[in-house]
């Protein structure tokens, strides 16, 4: 095909599609799948090799946030039934962190919610970021997510030993709007610019699944390349009873690997990373996702249930991929999908056979006082 052709040549110079070829992208028809994920394929490995970087997520502070973002199960007025806590203690962030990184993660992010943080929410960050530092010194990457960035925070996150920042910029300008009001499109790409001015990596990305067109997946991937971003986490929505989204099945795994393809081709070599949503939307096609993506996080999310650490462990190895930065634990597979699948069975409410439902909301790790998933 023409078009893969020419993309896969611009993604090994690193010169960008145009819009209309990014567009195509997302028009090519089911036949022309195994197609696409072999040319984006081609561009990973022109850049990342056949390497996966495993990340595991430390939800600091959970729920009771203030914004209004409809698809987020932490919103202001969110009636899902998620854990709700206050600020973990760093000897607890530190304790949930280990696990992931016994499991193979290379990259630690540690989440809060809330608009942004005040800087004494900065400061305890700071105290469990060295913590982290002092245990593992330079093998493991500290990104912070903790919301819209004041000046000179960036700045104090670096000097105590985070390298990362993540601030999703979601969807397109034209469309945010549409998932939130209480901020805008410019508050977030304005966070990611603070990030990378105070040092730190600048990691966004976006949802795809939330009633967006091709066009605005379009426009948030080529801002996301404008902003000069690192590292792209690429997530499906994950539609919460309880938020304005709930109920919404709109992506197929051939979708979700065409959003991912498109991603690969528009961020040649930025770190595309397969994020939320992933067991419910790509299901079965996910290790093919792998050959689009280099990256993926490891075991539970915020707030609801990921697939088992080893059965992603095994994904990664019998997809013939090795993990970046060392050999993960031995161990048999667990091929439990740890979010409650439906084996194919209709649902009455209107879900995809075959996705998981409902959504598994996240009742051990951080929080509480069962061991977490890694």
């Amino acid at each position: 095909m023409d078009l893969l052709s020419a993309l896969v040549d611009k993604g090994l110079r690193r010169e960008p599609p145009t819009r209309a070829e990014a567009l195509a992208v997302l028009a090519t028809s089911d036949d022309d799948l195994l197609e696409v994920v072999a040319a984006a394929g081609r561009v990973r490995r022109a850049w990342f090799g056949r390497r996966v970087k495993l990340n595991y997520l430390v939800n600091l502070k959970s729920g009771l946030c203030p914004e209004d973002c409809s698809y987020c199960s932490q919103r202001l007025g969110s009636k899902a039934e998620i854990l709700t806590y206050t600020w973990l203690k760093p000897d607890a962030a530190v304790a949930a962190a280990n696990a992931g990184v016994a499991g193979g993660a290379r990259r630690v992010c540690l989440v809060a919610s809330g608009r942004g943080p005040t800087d004494r929410d900065v400061e305890r960050v700071c105290e469990t970021v060295s913590a982290l530092r002092a245990e593992h010194g330079a093998a493991v990457e500290v990104c912070a997510c903790l919301g819209l960035l004041s000046e000179g925070q960036a700045e104090r996150l670096r000097a105590a030993g985070a390298d990362a920042y993540n601030h999703n910029l979601n969807t397109s300008q034209a469309a945010y709007a549409d998932i939130c009001t209480t901020h805008d499109f410019a508050d977030r790409a304005e966070t990611v610019r603070r990030a990378r001015a105070g040092g730190l990596s600048p990691c966004s990305g976006l949802i795809a699944g939330m009633g967006e067109s091709d066009e605005d997946l379009v426009d948030v991937a080529f801002a996301l390349r404008g902003l000069g971003v690192d590292s792209v986490p690429v997530n499906f929505l994950i539609p919460f009873d309880g938020t304005p989204l709930a109920g919404r099945w709109e992506l197929t795994p051939q979708r979700a690997l065409r959003v991912l393809a498109m991603v690969r081709f528009v961020c040649q070599d930025a770190e595309v990373r397969i994020a939320g949503g992933r067991e419910l939307h790509l299901r079965t096609l996910q290790p093919l996702a792998l050959h689009i993506a280099n990256s993926l996080f490891l075991g539970d999310y915020l707030t609801s249930e990921g697939q088992s650490g080893r059965a992603d462990l095994a994904m990664i190895a019998d997809a013939g991929f090795e993990v970046e930065g060392g050999t993960p634990p031995a161990g048999p597979p667990d091929t439990g999908a740890g979010h409650g699948e439906r084996g194919g069975q209709p649902d009455p409410d209107g879900q995809p056979a075959g996705a998981a439902a409902p959504v598994a909301v996240r009742r051990r790790g951080a929080g509480t006082t069962l061991p977490p998933n890694a």
